[in-house]
């Protein structure tokens, strides 16, 4: 349970994040936590209330609305996964997802890049505590006290030179053998964004299931991921707005999934049908714990919520 300096500390923290994209005339919106149905994705697994669900994301919603005419719309809200537990999940997590029309995921990479740097001057106003200085300091695993220069540009790596760099096997073999999450969590991750953060970009469009596929390499989806201290912060894409592809990339979601999620999913039809309207967009979800466990110095997410489920 937070004390009160901190309660004021992630006060502070969610309304500069808040401020900064009112400022960049972002609409903010909000949508159910409780749903009917949510994105097949195979990664992902729902909880369940009373035969709906609780959101996983609000990107289905999102992204309907802005296929009826929103342009550049932001929400802060609770997300809900089940069985993630540890020193960076929990079931009950916030999360800040923007969205944008005529944009790509460069696009997203340039606000992650300005929203960083208005929260380290809103921060410094609002709590004299902290000075930042354009750089953090993170504790890490062993408590180095490691300072990472948050100071644009910041650095991008593509996940096959990544592969190339810090994996015992290449991209082509983990993918073949369905070892790609296992090596980029225990060899890759732990290598991102120790000096200053980083954008890694173009994963293999097998895993991106909602993401675009890159011009002119079709094996490839425009999806990032940005890490600062070898955690990942953000997963931001340019959207998928082919209805058609979109459909046959949950149809090979769906038919991943054991009988019994099979049973519990079914296709979203009307986003199917409104995503027929949306043009060119790019869309990202930010944690915003782990954005907070790093400002505050903290080891883990359940440390900077309000109530961890060791609270209880």
């Amino acid at each position: 349970m937070l004390d009160l300096q901190g309660l004021r500390f992630r006060a502070a923290f969610f309304h500069s994040l808040r401020s900064f994209f009112v400022r960049q005339q972002f609409l903010e919106v909000d949508t159910p936590i409780r749903q009917p149905l949510l994105l097949p994705e195979l990664n992902i697994e729902p909880l369940a209330s009373e035969g709906w669900f609780l959101q996983a994301s609000p990107e289905l919603c999102m992204k309907r609305m802005l296929a009826a005419g929103c342009s550049r719309i932001f929400q802060l809200c609770n997300c809900f996964r089940k069985g993630e537990r540890g020193r960076l999940h929990l079931e009950e997590f916030t999360m800040m997802e923007w969205y944008r029309t005529n944009a790509g995921y460069e696009d997203l990479m340039t606000d992650c890049e300005a929203l960083l740097g208005a929260l380290l001057v809103d921060l410094e106003v609002m709590t004299p505590c902290a000075v930042f200085n354009e750089s953090l300091r993170v504790s890490g695993n062993s408590g180095s006290g490691r300072v990472i220069s948050l100071h644009p540009p910041w650095d991008r790596l593509s996940v096959h030179e990544a592969f190339a760099r810090y994996s015992p096997v290449s991209i082509e073999q983990a993918m073949a053998v369905d070892t790609f999450d296992a090596i980029l969590v225990e060899y890759v991750e732990p290598c991102l964004g120790m000096e200053r953060p980083l954008f890694l970009y173009d994963y293999p469009v097998e895993l991106g299931s909602l993401a675009r596929s890159k011009a002119g390499n079709p094996q490839l989806a425009e999806r990032f991921e940005l890490y600062i201290n070898g955690i990942e912060l953000a997963n931001g894409f340019s959207e998928l707005t082919d209805s058609q592809e979109q459909r046959q990339r949950f149809e090979q979601e769906l038919s991943l999934m054991d009988e019994e999620r099979r049973q519990r999913s079914r296709m979203p039809e009307r986003f199917l049908d409104d995503l027929a309207h949306l043009d060119r967009a790019a869309g990202i979800a930010l944690g915003v714990d782990r954005l907070l466990m790093l400002l505050m110095g903290k080891e883990s997410v359940g440390e900077v919520v309000s109530f961890a489920p060791v609270d209880f």
